[in-house]
């Protein structure tokens, strides 16, 4: 064999190798990009029901304000949250303040058989469901790209392209990775 053939297949080979390691990375951070889209849109639509939710309960418990209050900062921290690491510590403390309201609830039987405070229940419910659902995918998704990022040889591609590790959407609190609960 030819020593020129040769040093040409192996430059074929390691750019054939670049491509394919650069294009499984783009593909790795894209998929972290729709997974956190996902969470974000749960988000939103979680944000979005608890005004209503607190509206309903309001009605039959108005002298509750410190609850209520509560959840609104927490909601509004919440949306404004920045980075992954605040994000996290926000929804931990509105899955903390939504409990309180779950709380307050149970002690109004006529709350409870409220048809629209029921809707809002169920739909609250769905989301919470949706947002573990999306968490899990990102954070798969995540533990893939931070995989890539480290094991050899793809760490030489992801140093050369500037590609980095990213954190997983995880809640500190052990009693804040169950979902709120909303069952009465």
């Amino acid at each position: 064999m030819n020593p020129l053939y040769m040093g040409i297949g192996i430059i074929i080979l390691l750019v054939l190798w670049l491509i394919f390691g650069y294009n499984r990375f783009i593909t790795l951070v894209n998929r972290a990009k729709e997974a956190w889209s996902d969470i974000d849109v749960q988000l939103k639509r979680r944000y979005d029901l608890i005004p209503n939710l607190v509206s309903t309960v309001k009605g039959y418990a108005a002298h509750e304000n410190n609850a209520f209050e509560n959840v609104t900062k927490a909601r509004a921290a919440a949306m404004g949250a920045g980075n992954l690491a605040d994000k996290s510590q926000a929804e931990l403390g509105l899955t903390g303040a939504l409990k309180s309201i779950f709380a307050i609830a149970e002690a109004y039987p006529e709350l409870k058989a409220n048809t629209n405070f029921l809707q809002l229940q169920g739909e609250l419910s769905d989301t919470e469901d949706k947002i573990q659902a999306s968490r899990r995918f990102y954070n798969g998704t995540v533990r893939d790209l931070n995989t890539s990022v480290e094991t050899f040889p793809n760490n030489l591609i992801a140093g050369f392209f500037k590609f980095e590790k990213l954190e997983f959407f995880e809640l500190e609190n052990e009693n804040a990775k169950e979902p709120v609960e909303v069952k009465f």
